[in-house]
């Protein structure tokens, strides 16, 4: 087989990949934490408070899943974490169930709820 048949048979390898769809995946009572303080508050994600997630919201939001991976939430994620942060009364223990297909490192979210 020559050079060009092999690039053509990568090329269509690469594109197959890109064509198959993220499948929706959904974490339930997992740790919101701003990603400004996503590494501080690794060790202890539930005694980040609410006050600090919502002065760095700026720096957008992510979970913590239960094996421990941080997932930076996309955009519209960050804003739909900013509106239920600001709808909550508590102070810390921030959990949320989030549905939504992972790209990368970023969680594209189609749903998340605080957990009460």
């Amino acid at each position: 087989m020559n050079r060009t048949a092999h690039t053509a048979i990568a090329a269509a390898f690469a594109f197959a990949l890109l064509a198959i769809p993220a499948s929706a995946a959904t974490w339930k009572n997992v740790s919101l934490i701003d990603q400004g303080c996503s590494v501080k508050a690794k060790a202890n994600p539930d005694a980040h408070t609410r006050d600090c997630a919502l002065q760095c919201s700026k720096s957008g939001y992510g979970i913590y899943t239960a094996e421990g991976q941080y997932l930076k939430l996309d955009a519209a994620g960050s804003e739909k974490a900013l509106a239920a942060l600001k709808a909550s009364t508590k102070k810390d223990h921030l959990r949320a169930d989030v549905t939504g297909e992972v790209k990368g490192d970023v969680l594209t979210v189609a749903t998340l709820d605080l957990v009460p």
